[in-house]
């Protein structure tokens, strides 16, 4: 670990966690944390949810583990060279997909309608709350209290994004939604570190399935300079390895470029404390030219991966599955083994988003084979 800069989180001075403990020995705070994050329920399910691609597709796609395994990387090397708390980015980088359901970003929109139609009061239903709920209340692990009693400051970087209503109902995490204020710089360079994996990750992913080609992705600039860059170094190149080649080098530009970015704003800005961050504008980011590319990037996987017939006929069945199993539970509360209220429909509502969230793609898939083809 190297010197922390004044502007870093510092597990000395941690906001404190939700229910008092004593201090860790033989670690830090956020040491503690990432740790409990590892050992959790919710981590392991991550192995069998989907990134793109249901995970019997194929051994070599990505899935939801191994896409926070390579954001921690990433945010790890990005905060070892800013003087950031390298223990802290890689809990929240660990613990940001927590809350996502099976089938990738399909399951979520599903189940988000689902809750905004049978349980409008509820609020329906978003992973970043859903990762914050995981830590705060489902997790059942500890003898004192339920979740994982993470410090303020990893539960910060998970919650991402929050409504001013759910802000409201979150107490001090949930602040800064409220006083637009901006997060401590290890999470905001862990939602960058989300995102320069899932999109470079989603490419390597692309090609393997055959839905994208090289010659597709020369249409896009960030990728077509790379390309040429490793031709040069490397003429000739058989295609896996030039494809592995051109994202590792994707992968260091942006890695650079929000360094160096990020720094400047530093400068700028002469944050001397993590409040100091919170209270400055957004200071982790990609250089005008480079966020510009980056979201080219995002918008040809838009249109040639994500929107693909093949993923979509997969986005078409996981959603269909994800309704059927949530008015299957919610016409006979007795196929679930919880403890709601069942005069209130909200708290029902949010039991069976709770329980469908945790799923992993292939326990739905029984799921709703068991309920409906037997």
């Amino acid at each position: 670990m190297t010197a922390l800069a004044a502007y870093a989180c510092d597990p000395a001075r941690t906001r404190g966690r939700r229910h008092p403990e004593d201090a860790p020995q033989g670690r830090n705070h956020f040491q503690r944390d990432r740790d409990r994050i590892v050992h959790c329920n919710a981590f392991r399910l991550l192995e069998y949810k989907t990134q793109v691609f249901i995970n019997h597709e194929g051994d070599l796609f990505r899935t939801r583990l191994t896409h926070s395994i390579e954001v921690a990387q990433i945010a790890r090397t990005l905060a070892r060279n800013l003087g950031l708390h390298e223990d802290l980015i890689e809990a929240i980088s660990l613990a940001h997909d927590l809350g996502h359901t099976p089938f990738g970003h399909a399951g979520q929109d599903e189940l988000n309608a689902c809750m905004r139609e049978f349980a409008p009061e509820a609020g329906g239903f978003e992973h970043n709350l859903q990762s914050l709920r995981v830590v705060d209340e489902l997790e059942e692990r500890y003898a004192r209290f339920n979740g994982l009693n993470l410090c303020f400051e990893t539960r910060e970087g998970i919650l991402k994004h929050c409504s001013v209503r759910h802000a409201k109902q979150l107490g001090d995490v949930g602040r800064r939604f409220i006083e637009r204020q901006q997060p401590s710089l290890e999470a905001q360079l862990a939602n960058l570190a989300d995102e320069i994996a899932y999109n470079n990750h989603d490419i390597d992913d692309g090609i393997r399935s055959g839905l994208l080609t090289v010659e597709q992705l020369l249409e896009v600039g960030i990728f077509a300079r790379h390309y040429e860059a490793v031709e040069r170094r490397h003429p000739g190149l058989e295609r896996r390895r030039l494809v592995s080649e051109i994202i590792r080098s994707m992968i260091n530009t942006l890695v650079v470029d929000l360094t160096e970015t990020t720094l400047a704003a530093l400068h700028e800005h002469r944050p001397q404390s993590a409040d100091d961050v919170r209270a400055a504008p957004a200071l982790a980011a990609f250089s005008p030219e480079v966020r510009r590319e980056a979201d080219e990037l995002k918008s040809f996987l838009m249109r040639n991966l994500y929107r693909h017939s093949r993923v979509m006929r997969m986005t078409s069945k996981a959603r269909r599955i994800v309704r059927e199993l949530f008015i299957a539970f919610l016409e006979d509360p007795r196929l679930l083994d919880t403890d709601w209220q069942r005069d209130d429909p909200n708290q029902q509502a949010r039991a069976i988003s709770d329980y469908i969230a945790g799923m992993t793609d292939r326990y739905a898939i029984g799921e709703h084979r068991n309920l409906f083809q037997m």
